[in-house]
């Protein structure tokens, strides 16, 4: 990407987890010079590099402290590791504080000063901007969002803690509820997938199948009552909603507004509108580049 935010390439591959932080840490180096060899930049075009990664991870050492969705990525030093193969500043961020930044700098979202940004995809994660400074907490990963909990008698979250809104609307576990269900002997058109995902979900109930259109009401309830309680807390502007399951376009965002702005505290669900994000599926890259030139502009170094 450059200053501006134009993206030059858009280059992605299966991270494939299960073959340890060694082996996926050599694939994403490579996907770097297949983008930069994809824009037809070289290495020493290169101002920075930005690492958007799910947390827990220490922004100030650059080391990735055993996300729930990296297993074994204990203490992964990535920022010497990316720096030592471009030969270039790297900066590491939470991917939700990451893509706030994305939307705030290069999204359409002008005169906004307090976004909440809410990524919905294989986990749940989010960032924030407040009053126009980028919010990143005492730790470097404030803006956790997925971990917000709407029930606390409820399901079990890759956290270990129960009742996480991750628990109930990431990918992950719509597709893993949808599979518990068919498991029960539930009717469902959904029982003729070989493979069944969120997108699975989503698009059978949107063809009236009951059990996918359960699930998928759940979820969107779970997303409206858990978004309610940040904007109680935090009162932005503006929530986006970004990440894979956002694919789902108005399907998720109309239910999901409606409940979120009804349950808020009255001042606040009124100062507050939600939309999908405007970068897509790309908010993620153009969110790693956005902190990595917000790092450069204010002279910190990795």
């Amino acid at each position: 990407m450059n200053r501006t935010g134009q993206l030059l390439s858009f280059v992605r591959v299966p991270t494939r987890v299960e073959e340890g932080p060694d082996t996926v840490i050599k694939r994403l180096l490579k996907l770097g010079h297949d983008a930069l060899a994809a824009s037809g930049h070289s290495q020493t075009d290169i101002a920075a590099v930005g690492i958007g990664c799910g947390g827990p991870l220490n922004p100030v050492t650059g080391r990735v402290q055993g996300p729930p969705g990296l297993p074994n990525w204990d203490d992964v030093p990535i920022v010497e590791l990316v720096t030592g193969a471009y030969d270039r500043p790297a900066f590491l961020e939470n991917d939700g504080t990451a893509a706030v930044l994305g939307e705030y700098r290069f999204g359409p979202w002008h005169g906004v000063r307090h976004m909440l940004y809410l990524t919905v995809s294989t986990g749940v994660g989010g960032g924030l901007v407040l009053d126009g400074r980028v919010h990143r907490g005492a730790a470097g990963n404030g803006g956790e969002f997925g971990h917000v909990i709407i029930d606390w008698h409820g399901r079990v979250c890759g956290c270990g803690q129960r009742g996480c809104i991750e628990a109930y609307a990431s990918g992950t576990s719509i597709a893993r509820r949808a599979v518990e269900a068919l498991a029960t002997g539930s009717a469902s058109s959904m029982r003729d997938v070989a493979v069944v995902t969120a997108e699975t979900v989503s698009a059978h109930a949107a063809q009236g199948d009951r059990l996918a259109r359960q699930i998928w009401d759940e979820t969107t309830a779970a997303l409206g009552r858990a978004i309610a309680v940040m904007i109680n807390v935090v009162e932005p502007q503006l929530v986006v909603l970004g990440g894979g399951v956002t694919r789902a376009g108005d399907a998720l965002l109309v239910p999901v507004r409606r409940a979120a702005l009804a349950q808020a505290m009255r001042p606040a669900g009124a100062a507050a509108r939600l939309e999908l994000a405007s970068h897509g599926e790309t908010v993620g890259v153009v969110g790693a580049a956005a902190s990595a030139l917000l790092h450069l502009e204010e002279g910190t170094h990795s």
